[in-house]
């Protein structure tokens, strides 16, 4: 097969370049999600966004739009209650997922069924991919990057002390409000490649990768970046030479380099 070749088809090209900066956010957002145990909010998040999608072809909207406002205020309301010691934040996931993922299923068999659109989002496809969707994929994935750069030592600060960060006057609501708008924007961008039962392992696998292998927050987020960027374009290859899912191939070179860490560490005693 020929690479280059390969990416000469129009849906390959918008593939790759809306996977890229899908899986670039997904990495950098990940690392503090992790960290802080946020991880299981991702998978939240990719169900709500199914339910609202599903809606909203019921509906006839247009899904990503209708959707977005959707995952954010779910966003902000999982990080809140993760964040508050007396709720149990891991039921309340669990709880919303499900309602979310029930209330999708429930509307798409009442109306639409399952067409095409609707399996897209539930699984993931690179055909499903619009040039409108790459278009407003980078636009919104590098407005997540330049906020996550403008305000990195702010996000780095609440990653790994909150209590001392309020203490010293940040106000750390506002970047955590800032944590779950940026995860809900990527959530929703990367359900049309990755399917809303894949998209959080973009999230969590490229950071505990970097994790096995790194200890400075700025190493792991490096190390995060380049690895979920490098699975994606090897798992987006293989899977258009062996005719696979993109989402769950993209999953799997991600959980192939997650063991290889454990070699690597074992190895190099890191």
């Amino acid at each position: 097969m020929n690479i280059l070749q390969m990416f000469s088809y129009p849906f390959m090209q918008r593939a790759l370049i809306a996977g890229i900066m899908v899986s670039l956010c997904c990495a950098l957002l990940g690392v503090s999600l992790v960290l802080k145990r946020y991880s299981m909010i991702g998978d939240g998040l990719s169900h709500v966004s199914f339910g609202a999608l599903a809606i909203a072809v019921a509906l006839g909207f247009t899904p990503l739009y209708f959707s977005i406002p959707v995952v954010i205020l779910a966003a902000f309301f999982l990080l809140r209650m993760a964040g508050n010691p007396h709720w149990n934040s891991d039921a309340a996931i669990a709880a919303t997922s499900a309602s979310a993922m029930a209330i999708g299923i429930l509307v798409i068999s009442k109306t639409t069924g399952m067409t095409t659109d609707v399996d897209s989002y539930m699984f993931g496809s690179v055909l499903a991919m619009r040039p409108a969707d790459v278009v407003l994929s980078v636009l919104v994935c590098a407005a997540v990057l330049v906020l996550f750069l403008c305000y990195y030592h702010k996000l780095f600060a609440i990653t790994f002390d909150e209590n001392f960060s309020r203490a010293t006057g940040l106000q750390v609501d506002r970047y955590n409000t800032l944590l779950a708008i940026l995860t809900a924007l990527t959530i929703v961008l990367g359900m049309r490649m990755m399917g809303a039962m894949l998209i959080s392992s973009l999230v969590i696998f490229p950071a505990l990768t970097a994790m096995r292998l790194f200890k400075s927050f700025r190493s792991v987020v490096l190390c995060a970046s380049v690895t979920s960027v490098v699975c994606f374009c090897a798992g987006l290859t293989v899977s258009f030479a062996f005719s696979t899912p993109v989402g769950a191939t993209v999953v799997a070179a991600n959980l192939i380099v997650f063991l290889l860490s454990f070699v690597v560490r074992a190895l190099f005693r890191l």
